[in-house]
């Protein structure tokens, strides 16, 4: 005959071991990294690719199996810019012109944008930035930094990995407008 436990406190005790036992089999996860021999007597050191998917089966993480570090998404960083406003893109158009452009992927709902802008002297006018022919953020006024997070246009279940192209665009109505990139990064909802 089986033997049953007596009443609710051997019942609970039993319950806590099998959580205990569970518990401890979830958590428990294969080495990271694996040594392997090779026929020659060097050893070679493996181990698995580390991905995560989102729900539409984008790769959004992947790490560099050979060196370390993110393999995706791989981020972008600014080449280092003329800091004389002299020599940053301008315009004397009196209407809104694109004085500087570029193309990056979209991999984060959300981007900020940083700019620097200048004015000769008496010279006045505005500055603005476009993401696929669309405003983003505000314009500002020539002098004043340009400094924006915000959501990308359009559909970012549609959008993820495409390109997306960003224009700088300024307006003289008086004198020389400059604008110069200063900042810029995806960031999350």
């Amino acid at each position: 005959m089986p033997q049953l436990p007596e009443d609710i406190i051997d019942r609970l005790n039993q319950m806590e071991r099998r959580l205990k036992a569970l518990s401890t089999a979830v958590n428990t996860r294969p080495a990271v990294n694996e040594f392997r021999p090779t026929q020659t007597g060097s050893v070679t050191i493996t181990r698995p690719l580390f991905r995560i998917f989102d729900g539409y089966n984008h790769e959004i993480f992947a790490d560099d199996i050979l060196t370390g570090g993110l393999a995706r998404p791989w981020l972008q960083l600014m080449p280092p810019l003329a800091s004389d406003p002299a020599r940053w893109p301008s315009t004397t158009a009196p209407a809104f012109t694109t004085i500087a452009r570029c193309m990056n992927p979209v991999w984060q709902p959300k981007m900020r944008l940083s700019l620097g802008t200048a004015a000769s002297s008496g010279g006045t006018g505005q500055v603005r930035v476009l993401v696929d022919g669309v405003p983003f953020g505000p314009t500002v006024t020539a002098g004043t930094t340009y400094d924006y997070l915000g959501l990308l246009p359009g559909d970012m279940k549609t959008r993820f990995g495409q390109t997306m192209t960003i224009e700088i665009q300024a307006l003289a109505s008086a004198g020389t407008v400059y604008a110069q990139p200063l900042l810029i990064h995806g960031a999350q909802t």
